[in-house]
């Protein structure tokens, strides 16, 4: 993860380098608001790859002497099947009509998005970890 923590981590900062010269020089701020969301969502990313590697070390991806046995094996807990994706994704799509038809559709898009959040966090909490 160390080599994927540094190519998004040279990404955010070609984005805050671009950021800074397309905001000192424009006078317009949704291309400043969009480069500034691009450098953060790049450097969020950087940091999850950096703390990865921090946690877990090289990955047997990582080393050119591995074998190729080394990386087999569970990787994680995967949910078998799971409807709480469907009731996120219809919640996300009724917000989105709310932001174009009114707050009535858009309150009602949270009441769908809310239980599907709840149920993917909370659908294995039982689980030992």
């Amino acid at each position: 993860m160390k080599a994927e923590a540094l190519v998004f981590a040279a990404v955010a900062v070609f984005f805050a380098i671009t950021t800074t010269v397309y905001a000192w020089f424009s006078l317009e701020p949704a291309g400043s608001a969009a480069l500034l969301v691009s450098f953060l969502m790049s450097a969020l990313i950087s940091f999850f790859c950096w703390t990865q590697y921090v946690r877990r070390g090289r990955r047997p991806q990582d080393r050119s002497d591995a074998a190729i046995h080394e990386g087999a094996g569970p990787l994680e807990f995967f949910s078998p099947r799971s409807y709480y994706p469907v009731l996120t994704a219809l919640g996300t799509a009724v917000i989105g009509l709310g932001v174009t038809y009114g707050l009535w559709l858009f309150i009602l898009g949270v009441g769908v998005l809310a239980p599907g959040i709840a149920g993917f966090v909370f659908q294995h909490h039982d689980r030992g970890t």
